[in-house]
């Protein structure tokens, strides 16, 4: 005999009723969005403090910025937390934290003093950092990639190029007087490095890169002499660093014409 079937509990919605289930994650997967959320804490914070005129910190804030930059992507690797989110997020951050930031950074500082000009320059550069990224994201999105993509960026990286921009704000610090001169040159000066990062310029990455084992240890002694010549000597060691940085930007390019002379930038369909 069978059994008869209860009438169901018209109190009782049916599952479907319910709406999706709400999935769990794992919790590695939410720090690498956690840096970025501190990155674009970090260059709203700095914009903030250059504002209130407080603009050794608001420096501070947008380097930090870059710091968190560099890590979030390695501690997404690192933890297996990669995802399509996070990659979205971090542009977003990026074009706070070194398109936004660094423009209006200087501009409080320095800019201003040329008026309109002035903004018209931050303007530039803030675009030109915007459109550096999104060329960053079509190229990453494409499945065939040139050889020469592990060994050079397309252009100045942004936060690279958010650390150039600053140049003449060290200066500043360092004591330089805001002339006209100096003001009308870091105009120029901040519009040049917008050019270097929408530009198709070959810049080494150092991604690939490999050091011989009898180096490691002098390596890791210079660095440990640079972090402790940048605590003591920050500006003075940035604009030194800035300087070294577009010294080398030519010998990149030379570089690379070197390795991949026989095709051009341009000429590459993998790229923008």
């Amino acid at each position: 005999m069978e059994t008869p079937i209860p009438p169901a509990d018209p109190a009782r919605p049916k599952d479907e009723a319910r709406g999706p289930r709400l999935r769990e994650i794992p919790l590695r997967l939410m720090v690498p969005n956690l840096i970025t959320v501190l990155a674009i804490c970090a260059g709203l914070t700095g914009i903030r403090l250059a504002f209130e005129g407080r603009y050794e910190l608001a420096v501070a804030m947008v380097l930090l910025a870059a710091f968190l930059d560099g890590i979030d992507g390695r501690v997404a690797r690192l933890l297996k937390a990669t995802s399509k989110f996070g990659v979205q997020m971090d542009s977003l951050a990026d074009i706070i934290n070194f398109g936004v930031a660094p423009a209006l950074v200087s501009y409080a500082f320095l800019l201003h003093n040329a008026r309109s000009i002035g903004w018209i320059a931050a303007l530039l550069y803030a675009i030109a950092a915007g459109l550096r990224l999104a060329r960053f994201n079509v190229m990453a999105e494409q499945e065939v990639k040139a050889p020469w993509q592990s060994e050079f960026f397309v252009g100045v990286p942004a936060p690279m190029g958010a650390m150039l921009m600053l140049l003449p704000v060290y200066l500043g610090f360092i004591g330089v007087d805001p002339s006209p001169v100096f003001v009308y040159a870091s105009v120029a000066y901040t519009v040049v490095i917008g050019y270097l990062l929408a530009s198709r310029l070959p810049v080494w990455s150092g991604k690939a890169s490999r050091i011989r084992r009898d180096l490691m240890f002098p390596i890791l002694l210079g660095v440990v002499l640079y972090v402790a010549l940048l605590m003591s000597y920050t500006w003075e060691v940035l604009s030194v660093t800035v300087v070294g940085y577009l010294f080398v930007l030519p010998f990149s390019a030379r570089a690379w014409h070197r390795r991949y002379g026989t095709i051009t930038i341009e000429d590459d369909r993998t790229h923008v």
